[in-house]
Order: structure tokens, then C-alpha cells, then sequence
């Protein structure tokens, strides 16, 4: 079994409530959490912006991304394979990612959607597609999670909760805007053998000014004791997951 400690964070472009931008601040915030693995979205990817770099180096671990368009990214001591983006439409974006984590392998969906109903069912059912989570390869524990841009649920998510479970979160779940947290923005999603033991959200003062959202760190167990083979031809079917 192994324990893994994951945050998903809205940045901003690391601008805070006052209007500056500041990755150190940021920074301060995810040292507190001591994460593994930070989901990051809406990070500046423009040419010279070097947060990303920045962010890795100032808690010493590894960067991987952005995807240009959305300005996802990930942060992390573990090894990640396939990074692949896509995108829901022109304001939505999914950055995908396989994280090795002690020998077992977790599928991460790193999601940034755009706002408004017109738009949900759309996103939402193209992450329900063969491109994402009907992709008969994620045959290991998928962790799902990023800013949906809704209320808490929120109307056209019925669908996903039907496809996954909803990670736990405090009784005040709110985590947007930062200085006055309503809305619960940022969630996670949960598909196959993982272990919530814990869901906190980042409330301190320095929080509220690093960004408008406020960070959500969940401590997973990874539970299911097999390995997974991607074997193109087993006895003369498609592609399955084999144990072994």
C-alpha cells in the first residue's frame, strides 16, 4: 500500500487578491502542505514567464508541463509518464499524466473547465469520451481533479458522479473566491482501489492573497496490489489489463 499526498491549485498566474503577481508566495503556501504531487492551473505559460521553473525549484521538485493553451501543470517528487493535453473546447482544457508511484501506477486527469452551463455538458461528456475516461487504457486508479468552474456539484456533473466517486472534502468545501471562500470550484474525482484518509483545504492568511482559489490537498492510499501490463494481444482479443 502506499500513501501519497496530492494538491490541485488554481494559481492564477500567481496573482494574488492585491493584484501582484508573486510565484513565492504560492510557493509558501504549497510548503506548508508538503505535497507529492501539485495539479496547477491557470499558471502563466507565456514566453519568459519561467513560473513553472520557479515553482518546481522553490519546493525541489520536478516540473512537467504547461500545456500552452490552459496553463496546466504538474509538480512532482514521482515520476511521470505521458503527458498529454487536450482540449474540452476554446476555454477548457485537460492535461493527462501517469504518475509511478512505489511500483503502482495512478492515471491523472488534470482538468481547468470554462464557466457556464452552455458549455458543461459538452466538457463534461468529452471527459466521460474514449479520449479520456473511456479510454480502455487507464486500467489503473484514476485520480480526476482541477477547478470545474461550477458551484458545489454543480448542474451537467450529474454524469460524473455517476462514472465516479467524489473525493471528500471539509464541511466548508469552499475554495473560490480565496478571501471569501463559497464556491466549491476545485474538487476531485475518484475512479478504482484508492483511499481518502484525509481532504483539507488551505485557509491561512497567506492563501487568501496568493490567488483567488484557495489550494485542496488530498491524502490517498493506493490499495490495489497488482501490477499492470498494456499487452496489445492477449489470447487473440483487444488490448486488457493483465495482473501479474
Amino acid at each position: 500500500m502506499s500513501k501519497i499526498r496530492v494538491v490541485t491549485y488554481n494559481v492564477q498566474g500567481c496573482r494574488g487578491g492585491d493584484g501582484r503577481t508573486d510565484p513565492g508566495r504560492i510557493i509558501a503556501v504549497l510548503r506548508g502542505l508538503n505535497p507529492d504531487i501539485v495539479a496547477l492551473q491557470d499558471l502563466s505559460a507565456g514566453p519568459g514567464s519561467g513560473q513553472l521553473a520557479e515553482l518546481a525549484a522553490g519546493l525541489g521538485l520536478k516540473a512537467y508541463g504547461p500545456d500552452p493553451s490552459g496553463g496546466q501543470a504538474f509538480l512532482s517528487r514521482y515520476p511521470l509518464k505521458g503527458l498529454r493535453p487536450y482540449a474540452h473546447s476554446s476555454q477548457s482544457w485537460c492535461l493527462r499524466a501517469d504518475a509511478d508511484v512505489a511500483g503502482k501506477r495512478l492515471h491523472l486527469l488534470n482538468l481547468r473547465l470554462a464557466p457556464g452551463l452552455g458549455h458543461r455538458f459538452q466538457q463534461i461528456n468529452s471527459l466521460l469520451g474514449p479520449d479520456l475516461l473511456a479510454d480502455r487504457a487507464l486500467v489503473c486508479p484514476t485520480l480526476v481533479l482541477g477547478d470545474f468552474a461550477d458551484l458545489c456539484g454543480g448542474l451537467g456533473s450529474f454524469s460524473l458522479t455517476l462514472a465516479l466517486r467524489l473525493a471528500p472534502r471539509p464541511f466548508w468545501a469552499g475554495t473560490y473566491p480565496a478571501t471569501f471562500p463559497v464556491l466549491g470550484r476545485d474538487r476531485a474525482y475518484l475512479r478504482g482501489e484508492l483511499e481518502v484518509l484525509g481532504a483539507e483545504i488551505e485557509r491561512g492568511s497567506q492563501a487568501r492573497q496568493a490567488s483567488s482559489h484557495l489550494p485542496y490537498l488530498l491524502t490517498l492510499k493506493l490499495q490495489d496490489p497488482r501490477n499492470y501490463l498494456r499487452l496489445d494481444k492477449v489470447r487473440g482479443r483487444r488490448m486488457e489489463a493483465a495482473p501479474g
